[in-house]
């Protein structure tokens, strides 16, 4: 088990995070374990120029070796610089925009992009590209580093999103994203291909989610009890099957599926973390569904060299609706799966037909 700690260097802002190496099931080198420990918004490239530079120690010894391979018990600290000025530039970032008015903006945000600034990734952001989009008019909506954001999406995510453009407007969405829409018309649709196939054509994970117990940069379903447990509803539905697995137990079993999920809440990670739980995680998960890599040796060729370069886990947010907050009209937008997911789609369908 990962036991992860944080502390004060006493040197003023800068943290070190602590982790204690387990279950590596085979030998990994520094660099690609500790990117796979950190937030998304930590790249591998940020973390083996922290290593290069000194910033990480292996059982308190500095290390500067990417490369260094790891074993069960071994203690790897990382110092975080302190951080760097939190006020996003504008930069001239292409943007896929479904819609906008004088109160708000929807993105169609393309797998890759970050949503705002963050350690390891100052620029190159969705953020970035709205202040050089909209100007001085989103300045001070929301917070200085998040201007306008009112939800996110996984850095590897992709899919519908919406930005306010005034007070108003943030004010308006963020209220509909807490209600997560019990009262309201807010409705979010995500797609995702998954291992396997979900015990029922449709149904409802109503598992709370918390802080993995083995990495507390994790989620993971966790007792209703927990002190940091926090109520996540997910309703899925199978669109389709690809493949069975005839010489198995569960003869019949689809080798991977398509499912839509729309949530009832919105935790960090709630689809990639209930459909593990279930038995189905996403396929290119690396954080909840690692351990079903080997799967692609269940696949016909052309299928899985199209998984195995699959590069992030396979979510896409389909479609999103809400109330506008200055009209009170209810919009609906959808984007189509980008090209990689209907690559992988394809691929999967046609191996089996």
């Amino acid at each position: 088990m990962n036991a992860l700690s944080t502390r004060d260097d006493g040197q003023g802002e800068d943290q070190v995070i602590e982790i204690e190496v387990s279950d590596l099931g085979g030998s990994e080198r520094l660099d690609a374990w500790l990117a796979r420990q950190l937030p998304d918004h930590m790249s591998r490239t940020r973390i083996k120029s922290m290593i290069i530079d000194g910033h990480v120690k292996l059982n308190g010894n500095i290390c500067e070796k990417p490369r260094q391979g790891l074993a069960d018990g071994d203690i790897v600290s990382l110092e975080l610089p302190e951080i760097e000025d939190p006020e996003p530039k504008a930069e001239n970032i292409p943007l896929n925009i479904l819609h906008e008015d004088q109160h708000l903006i929807v993105i169609n945000k393309p797998a890759g992009m970050v949503v705002h600034p963050a350690p390891g990734h100052w620029s190159g952001t969705l953020v970035n590209g709205l202040i050089h989009h909209c100007g001085d008019s989103l300045q001070g909506i929301g917070g200085v580093r998040r201007p306008g954001i009112v939800h996110r999406l996984d850095r590897n995510t992709s899919g519908v999103m919406v930005v306010a453009k005034t007070q108003q407007a943030h004010a308006g969405l963020a209220a509909q994203f807490a209600d997560h829409g019990r009262t309201g018309p807010l409705t979010r649709t995500y797609q995702s291909i998954v291992w396997g196939s979900p015990p029922r054509p449709s149904g409802k994970i109503d598992a709370p989610l918390g802080r993995a117990p083995n990495n507390r940069l994790k989620r993971a379903v966790v007792s209703p009890e927990a002190p940091d447990a926090r109520e996540a509803i997910t309703h899925y539905r199978v669109i389709d099957k690809f493949g069975t697995q005839n010489g198995s137990s569960k003869v019949g079993q689809a080798v991977s599926s398509l499912v839509e999920c729309r949530l009832e809440t919105g935790r960090t990670h709630q689809i990639r973390v209930h459909l593990a739980h279930i038995g189905n995680p996403l396929i290119g998960d690396q954080e909840y569904g690692r351990h079903f890599a080997t799967k692609t040796n269940i696949l016909p060729e052309s299928a899985r060299k199209e998984v195995e370069k699959f590069p992030r886990q396979a979510l896409h947010a389909a479609s999103l609706g809400f109330k506008h907050p200055a009209t009170d009209e209810t919009l609906k937008f959808d984007a189509p799966l980008p090209d990689d997911m209907e690559a992988l789609k394809t691929a999967l369908k046609q191996a089996f037909e």
